[in-house]
C-alpha cells in the first residue's frame, strides 16, 4: 500500500480499479469482489465489494444485485454519458434508500471498512455507496451498572445510531441537531454530536466540537479516549465529563443545554460540560416523589464526607487527639488496642487495600459468584482480623460505614475518585492529624474552586450563588417540578423559561 495514493480519483477502466483495490486489501480474505454483467441485451460490466460480516447480505441480493442484474436495459441509456449512466441507475435500478456518491479511491475504502457496499462501473469515473451495514449487535437492554427501581429500562448499546435514536425517541424537537465526525487515524470511528440548538451554550459548543476535531490518535476503541482528550484538566483526579449509559439521563442533560457526545462501538455516551453536583444527582431523583427525592439526595451529601475523611478521622482522633473522645470511649479504645500490634493509621490503610481488592475480585468474577466472593470475603477477613489480634472491632466498623457510604454515590467514576482520595487524607492524619486533615482539605476546596469543565466552573453553582441563587434551586434539594421553571443560568442560554411538565 505504500506506493498506492488513496487520495487518487476513481479510474473510467475498472480493471486498473479492481487492481488497486485488491493491492490495498491484500492478502485480507474478508473483503469480497463480485463481478457483475447487467442488463437485458447489451451487457455492463460492474464491480461490488463489500467487507464479510459486516454487511447485510440480503439487502445486497434484494435491492441492490437482482435489479442490476435484471431490470436494467442498456438499449435506453447505452448513448447516454457517464453522469446521466450512474444517475440513471441510482434512480431505476437500485431501491436501497441511502445511496452516496464517491469519487476517489479513499473514500471506497473508508465505506468499505464502515460496513457498507461500494458499486463501480465500466467507464464510470464515479463509485456508488450502497447503505448496507449489518454487523450483530446487542439489543437494547437495561444498564447494569445504573439500574433503577422506578423509569425507563432501556440502555445505550455499541451501535452509535441506535443510541440516537434512543435520544430522538425522548426528544421529538427538530432543533435537537446531530454532527457526525470521525476520530482516530486508524480506527476512523464515528462521532456524533449532539446538541439543542437554542438551548446549548455555543462557546461550549465550539470548545467541544475544537476539542474533538484536533484529537490525534491512532484508534478510539471507548468512549474514555475521547473523554480524557477533551478535558479541561487531564492531571486532575475529579471527572471533568460525564458519562451514562441512559438514554433519558443523556436526554435530560439535552434539556439541560449540555452537549452529547455519542461514539461507535460503545454503550456510554459523554456529557459536557459536567459539574460537581451533576455526580451527585441520578436519573431517580426526578421519578420519584419530591420529599423522597429530596431525603435521598441529602443522604448522598452527608455520606459524601464519611467516604472521604471517615478512615482519616479515626486515625488522627486515636493517634493524636484521643482527648476530643468522651472518656468511657476513649477507654473502650485504648482497651481494644492494648493487644493489637499496629498503629491505627496502618490499620486504616490495610482494611481499605483489604476492601479494595475483595470490591476488585467481586468485579472480576462472574456476576452469581462475584456477590458471594465480596460477602463472604469481607465478613470472613474482617471476623478472622479481629479474633487475630491484628486490628480493632472499631476499624472494622469504620472501614465497612465507608464502604457501604461509597456506594451511595450514582456515578462510579466519581465514587473511584473520592476512594482514592481517602488514601491521600489517611496519610495526611498519620502525620500531621487533624491539622493534615485541614490542609488536605483547603487545597481539594481550592482546586475544585480553580476546576473548569469545557469552560464552565466545576463548582457551579455555589461559587457564585450571590450573582444568581436560583441556580441553587436544583442542587442540594429537588424541588417540585411544577417549581422548576428555569434551567440553569450557568451555562449563559438565551432560552431560560420551559413549560411545566
Amino acid at each position: 500500500m505504500k506506493d498506492i495514493d488513496l487520495t487518487q480519483k476513481i479510474d473510467l477502466d475498472l480493471n486498473k480499479n479492481e487492481q488497486i483495490l485488491r493491492k490495498i486489501f491484500e492478502n485480507t480474505d474478508d473483503i469480497i469482489f463480485r463481478k457483475l454483467e447487467g442488463g437485458k441485451i447489451k451487457k455492463l460490466k460492474m464491480l461490488l465489494f463489500y467487507v464479510d460480516g459486516m454487511t447485510s447480505k440480503e439487502a445486497i441480493s434484494e435491492y441492490a444485485i437482482s435489479s442490476l442484474l435484471e431490470g436494467l436495459d442498456l438499449e435506453k441509456i447505452q448513448n447516454m454519458s457517464n453522469v446521466q449512466l450512474q444517475d440513471a441507475i441510482v434512480r431505476t435500478s437500485i431501491s436501497i434508500s441511502e445511496i452516496q456518491i464517491l469519487t476517489t479511491i479513499e473514500e471506497c475504502v473508508d465505506k468499505i471498512l464502515s460496513g457498507e457496499t461500494v458499486l463501480l462501473l465500466e467507464n464510470c469515473n464515479k463509485g456508488i455507496m450502497l447503505s448496507s451495514r449489518g454487523w450483530p449487535m446487542r439489543g437494547v437492554q437495561e444498564p447494569s451498572a445504573e439500574t433503577l427501581i422506578r423509569g425507563a429500562r432501556d440502555g445505550f448499546n455499541e451501535t452509535m445510531k441506535v443510541n440516537i435514536s434512543l435520544i430522538r425517541r425522548r426528544i421529538r424537537d427538530p432543533k435537537l441537531k446531530v454532527k457526525y465526525t470521525q476520530v482516530g487515524n486508524r480506527s476512523k470511528t464515528d462521532i456524533a454530536i449532539l446538541y439543542i440548538e437554542d438551548l446549548v451554550n455555543n462557546t461550549v459548543l465550539e470548545t467541544v466540537e475544537k476539542r474533538i476535531n484536533n484529537i490525534e490518535i491512532d484508534a478510539v476503541l471507548e468512549s474514555s479516549y475521547i473523554e480524557e482528550m477533551i478535558e479541561d484538566d487531564g492531571y486532575s483526579p475529579f471527572p471533568q465529563i460525564e458519562n451514562t449509559e441512559r438514554p433519558d439521563a443523556a436526554a435530560s442533560a439535552l434539556l439541560e443545554g449540555r452537549v452529547v457526545i455519542a461514539i461507535d462501538n460503545t454503550p456510554s455516551v459523554l456529557i459536557a460540560p459536567a459539574i460537581f453536583v451533576s455526580f451527585m444527582q441520578s436519573s431517580e431523583d426526578y421519578y420519584e416523589r419530591w420529599l423522597p427525592a429530596c431525603a435521598t439526595r441529602i443522604l448522598r451529601y452527608f455520606a459524601l464526607p464519611i467516604v472521604m475523611l471517615l478512615p482519616a478521622l479515626y486515625v488522627a482522633v486515636t493517634q493524636y487527639h484521643p482527648n476530643l473522645l468522651p472518656t468511657h470511649l476513649a477507654l473502650y479504645v485504648a482497651a481494644s488496642r492494648a493487644n493489637v500490634p499496629f498503629p491505627p493509621y496502618f490499620e486504616a490503610l490495610l482494611m481499605e487495600l483489604v476492601i479494595e481488592l475483595v470490591r476488585e475480585a467481586s468485579f472480576r468474577i462472574t456476576t452469581p459468584v462475584g456477590s458471594t466472593i465480596g460477602l463472604v470475603g469481607g465478613l470472613v477477613i474482617g471476623q478472622s482480623s479481629v479474633e487475630a489480634g491484628l486490628i480493632t472491632p472499631l476499624a472494622v466498623i469504620v472501614v465497612a460505614l465507608t464502604a457501604i457510604a461509597s456506594f451511595t454515590i450514582p456515578s462510579y467514576n466519581f465514587g473511584a475518585t473520592l476512594r482514592l482520595i481517602r488514601f491521600g487524607f489517611i496519610i495526611l492524619a498519620a502525620t500531621f492529624g487533624l491539622f493534615g486533615i485541614s490542609i488536605g482539605l483547603s487545597f481539594l476546596i481550592i482546586h475544585l474552586c480553580t476546576l473548569k469543565s469545557c469552560g464552565i466552573p466545576y463548582m457551579t453553582p455555589f461559587t457564585r450563588f450571590v450573582e444568581n441563587k436560583r441556580d441553587l434551586k436544583d442542587t442540594i434539594v429537588r424541588p417540585r417540578i411544577s417549581k422548576m421553571v428555569r434551567k440553569p443560568d450557568y451555562l449563559h442560554m438565551e432560552k431560560k423559561e420551559r413549560k411545566n411538565v
